[in-house]
């Protein structure tokens, strides 16, 4: 927006009787000549209060303080929301705040979630299977999901002739299920805890764009401000009569600056 200041009224061209009789109606502080007015501007680098004739007081004018765009990112990709703080305009900031808080929170409780069913169904394979857990991976509670024992397992990878992956039906890998229902059961419990930690690693990815959203949003908040700066550095001095040629009673010296 642009304000208009009005630096001085300077009595110009006025007899000395006329100029005599409006001294007392008039006061003398809001009368400056051409060299006061100058001397204010180079002095103080800007027009000090002044009260025109209306009795408006005209305030100083301080400038706008310039933002860096790198830092706004900084900050938003740490957490989002503090660049837009930093820029000035939480306004959109506050939602990447709170969506991060609510995407971290739900990712935590799918990942807990997806481990208490892993950890459930396990129980329920050495409960139902014999099977064991200690030195057992990932891959050995995917597999007994899907045989019924472990010499069903180890017939069907040696028909494939891959050796190398039977397991010792003497050791702690053996399994074999009671019934094919709870081998089911158990399949299912798999898989919703898979399900579960998939749900987890989709609400990482989407912390990750919040805040390279929020890091976009930011600069672009930034760079607005600093183009507005530049824009209210724009200064313009206009001079006009006071009461028209026919009866000129002063000039006006009016300062505008776009901020």
């Amino acid at each position: 927006m642009k304000t208009i200041l009005v630096l001085a009224l300077v009595a110009v061209w006025l007899p000395p009787a006329l100029i005599a009789g409006e001294k007392a109606d008039r006061p003398s502080a809001a009368v400056k000549t051409h060299d006061e007015i100058a001397r204010d501007l180079i002095v103080h680098g800007a027009a000090p209060p002044l009260i025109d004739q209306q009795g408006f007081l005209l305030p100083q004018v301080g400038e706008t303080e310039q933002k860096s765009t790198g830092l706004a990112v900084v900050y938003s990709l740490l957490l989002p929301g503090m660049g837009e703080l930093y820029a000035g305009d939480y306004g959109t900031g506050k939602y990447f705040t709170i969506a991060e808080g609510a995407l971290a929170l739900a990712a935590i409780s799918f990942d807990r979630y997806g481990n208490w069913i892993k950890d459930d169904a396990r129980q329920y394979a050495v409960t139902h299977a014999h099977s064991g857990l200690d030195g057992m991976d990932d891959q050995y509670f995917s597999v007994i999901g899907d045989y019924q024992s472990v010499y069903e397992y180890n017939e069907a990878v040696l028909r494939n002739r891959d050796a190398q992956k039977v397991y010792d039906p003497h050791s702690s890998s053996y399994w074999s299920w009671d019934t094919p229902d709870n081998r089911e059961r158990y399949r299912q419990l798999r898989v919703s805890s898979d399900e579960r930690f998939n749900d987890a690693r989709f609400l990482v990815a989407a912390i990750v764009v919040n805040h390279i959203v929020s890091a976009i949003d930011a600069a672009r908040i930034v760079i607005r401000h600093n183009g507005s700066r530049e824009e209210s550095g724009r200064i313009d001095i206009h001079a006009g009569i006071i009461g028209g040629i026919a009866r000129p009673e002063g000039i006006r010296v009016t300062l505008s600056r776009n901020f």
